[in-house]
């Protein structure tokens, strides 16, 4: 089968946002709210865990701080936390404080270049995601951008990648995922699709073993990549020719 499509995880794969933009994004709503709550980079990474943002607030409330009582119904309150803190991200964003990943802005100049289709599936809420594209890509580039609440289940649930191939009615085999996680790679995976994952600093250590490749970044000529699990790549990058090779 040829390579049709190019689908995008956005946090931790097109750009490292965790620790430096939705961590300190997540305290600063805190601090606002008067809570004493704060998010170090270690806590993080374990509370990563639980993908989305507001699954995250409360599950942290419901394991760490059990004794608390929301001064509104806890929904309610949980999602005005949640757009506060989503506020404080997309200044940091527009400020730039959070450059792309090496390869990421390459290789999708180079897919639109060669005519294939490009998506966006993510659990991040569509605010964060678009002032991303917004600020570092084209939202005009990716014919779907899937996130946050359009579907039932997050990740690790298929959901979100089953939305992006019926709304783009392709099969499985015409697309490759990036992801950066275990649980988007559960995802892909459990949607039959193929998966590129870069790890990071949060997810070096997670299972990767049903992806077809793994780097620590897709890499840039000045910036060689590294193949951490998978077959081995001849360039010292990640390119739309070695995105075919996977589908040899």
């Amino acid at each position: 089968m040829p390579l049709n499509a190019l689908i995008f995880d956005v946090d931790g794969t097109i750009a490292e946002t965790e620790r430096d933009g939705h961590r300190v994004a997540f305290n600063q709503a805190f601090a606002e709210a008067g809570l004493d709550w704060q998010w170090s980079v270690a806590l993080y990474g374990k509370l990563l865990l639980v993908p989305g943002g507001k699954e995250r607030i409360e599950h942290y409330w419901q394991q760490y701080q059990p004794q608390f009582k929301p001064p509104a119904p806890a929904a309610a309150w949980i999602a005005h936390l949640h757009q506060r803190k989503t506020l404080y991200y997309r200044d940091r964003v527009t400020q730039g404080l959070i450059p792309l990943r090496p390869g990421i802005k390459r290789l999708i100049t180079e897919a639109r270049a060669a005519g294939l289709r490009l998506a966006i599936a993510t659990t991040s809420a569509l605010p964060n995601a678009m002032a991303l594209i917004e600020r570092s890509l084209e939202p005009d580039w990716f014919e779907v951008i899937a996130a946050g609440d359009i579907v039932p289940q997050k990740k690790p649930a298929p959901d979100i990648y089953t939305y992006v191939l019926q709304q783009m009615q392709l099969a499985p085999e015409d697309c490759l995922v990036f992801e950066d996680s275990e649980p988007g790679l559960i995802a892909a995976h459990q949607a039959g699709l193929r998966t590129v994952v870069t790890v990071h600093n949060y997810t070096q250590t997670q299972d990767f073993s049903t992806a077809q490749l793994v780097l620590d970044h897709l890499g840039e000529p000045e910036q060689p990549m590294q193949v951490l699990q998978g077959q081995a790549v001849d360039t010292p990058y990640f390119t739309l020719e070695t995105a075919r090779s996977l589908f040899a």
